[in-house]
């Protein structure tokens, strides 16, 4: 119901000087009734009539003045409502101010009608209560103000969410939670007692008059404060207990969070600001994935925790490096999306492989890809995870037959960490086990089962890893002066033929000449 009403005020051209108009008349109906209760009306004689006359002159002006006002404040604060469109940054702005002008002016149009008229109704009784008459009517702007204030205060609720997105968290000083509070006070408890002291303070009045007028102020007191105290409390418990959701949804992860702006005060500063920090958790997640995505997501990690300065250590990792066999030939013959559809696909696989593995797919280097075991991230046993992804590399490519790769596992002292400049860095592992499994990478492709593995990778493994190798050859690898035992991975029970003897997991597709591998190219 008070949604539909303050719906119909925003809407209605009338709409705001009913508004205003209701506040004046509720004040001005609480002082001519506290003067009833009072016994005030019956000091004016049989003349009385013409005495209301006389005062009823400027209220009628008053009235008419601020409706013609009221209804210029539609077009000049709502201007942009009315053609359905954004407001400006200047008319956004010009509405916060809206409360506090409208009170204003409420109070400077009851000023000169409080003084006249105590002026006429004391100068029309026998008593010349000038001063209690002004008090009253003075008290009774005072209440139409402030009560105007809280409610176009609350009728402009509704169109914040707008003005928010032009002005961002802006406040003005006249919509703070202080402001509201202090506000709230005077109309539901300050205003109604100093009404009250005035009465029992006029000696003009009966006693039973005073007793009444007492219990009257004190009945609209209460009433204006429980209406007034509950709005207020309300306006600050909903956002909070909507801020305190949102900031648990964070705190949980869910980045999915829209806190709606409600308030030009402190609390709207906070609603917006709690949004602008979900938006920059949203960017800062999103750029961790896309950093992620290229770096692999322990590198990604480690830069976002670290500083940019250059950082690394020495450390015994399993490198295992995959090569496309007879690249150039098949990127002559495919076209180049048909041919980077097949190398996306192998390298998913790789990617799967070693990541499943506790492993870092440390970079990409055209058809090749280096994997790392044991850095960043370190392990209790980095050769096993990495023999079990090489094996399971080559049975899918096998398994695919779209490529035939070869696959090199060296292990070794390295160092892993951040190599460039303090403008562009990257993670990458330096050392003589890197390209040991190059070298055997490139070896790795004449042998029936794809894979060659390095002695101290093998010496490093489980027992129960172990036992899927066998030896292969010693090779003298180019680049390195002592000789390297070399071996391959058993076949599989599957694959062995019914007379014992092996036979590859699964036939590769036919290959051109060995190319060299992308270490030396």
């Amino acid at each position: 119901m008070i949604s539909a009403c303050i719906l119909w005020a925003l809407r209605a051209r009338v709409g705001l000087a009913a508004v205003v108009m209701a506040c004046n008349i509720g004040g001005l109906g609480v002082i001519t009734t506290e003067l009833f209760l009072s016994g005030f009306f019956g000091r004016l004689g049989s003349d009385w009539v013409s005495v209301f006359v006389q005062v009823a002159i400027y209220p009628a002006i008053g009235a008419l003045a601020g409706i013609v006002l009221a209804v210029r404040d539609r077009g000049h604060y709502f201007g942009w409502l009315e053609q359905h469109r954004a407001p400006t940054e200047a008319e956004a702005r010009r509405l916060t101010h809206l409360p506090l002008a409208i009170a204003v002016r409420a109070l400077a149009i009851w000023g000169p009608g409080v003084i006249i008229t105590a002026a006429v109704f004391a100068h029309n009784t026998p008593e010349r209560d000038f001063a209690v008459v002004l008090a009253m009517f003075t008290l009774g702007g005072l209440e139409s103000a402030g009560l105007t204030y809280l409610i176009v205060d609350r009728l402009i609720k509704p169109t914040v969410p707008v003005v928010a997105e032009v002005l961002g968290g802006a406040t003005h000083w006249s919509s703070t939670v202080l402001v509201r509070v202090l506000v709230t006070f005077a109309v539901a408890g300050a205003v109604p007692l100093f009404m009250l002291i005035t009465v029992l303070a006029d000696p003009s009045s009966e006693a039973t008059d005073r007793i009444w007028t007492g219990i009257y102020l004190a009945v609209v007191g209460l009433s204006a404060g429980v209406v007034a105290t509950a709005a207020l409390a309300r306006a600050i418990a909903t956002p909070m207990h909507t801020l305190r959701d949102a900031l648990d949804r964070i705190a949980r992860g869910d980045l999915d969070v829209s806190v709606p702006i409600g308030s030009t005060s402190e609390i709207g500063r906070l609603e917006h600001s709690v949004n602008e920090m979900v938006t920059n958790l949203q960017e800062r997640e999103r750029m961790r994935t896309v950093f992620g995505r290229h770096v692999g997501a322990e590198v990604a990690e480690r830069a976002l925790a670290g500083g940019a300065n250059l950082t690394g250590d020495l450390r015994v990792v399993t490198a295992l490096f995959v090569d496309v066999t007879g690249s150039v030939a098949l990127s002559t013959e495919l076209a180049p999306h048909d041919f980077v559809a097949k190398l996306n696909r192998l390298l998913s696989t790789v990617v799967a492989a070693t990541e499943d593995n506790h492993g870092l797919v440390n970079k990409f280097e055209g058809d090749a890809a280096l994997c790392i075991f044991g850095a960043p991230i370190a392990l209790a046993d980095n050769a096993t995870p990495a023999l079990v992804a090489a094996r399971r590399i080559r049975d899918a490519v096998a398994a695919a037959g779209e490529l035939d790769v070869g696959i090199g596992l060296a292990r070794g002292l390295v160092f892993a960490g951040d190599v460039g400049a303090d403008t562009r860095l990257e993670f990458t592992v330096i050392g003589d086990a890197v390209n040991e499994a190059a070298r055997l990478t490139t070896e790795a492709k004449q042998v029936p089962r794809r894979i060659l593995a390095s002695q101290a990778v093998i010496d490093a493994a489980c027992e129960s890893e172990r036992s899927n190798w066998l030896p292969h050859d010693t090779l003298h690898l180019r680049g390195r002066r002592e000789p390297t035992p070399t071996w391959t991975d058993a076949p599989t029970p599957a694959a062995t033929r019914r007379n014992g003897t092996a036979a590859p997991a699964a036939a590769p597709p036919p290959v051109a000449t060995p190319v060299p591998d992308a270490a030396d190219r």
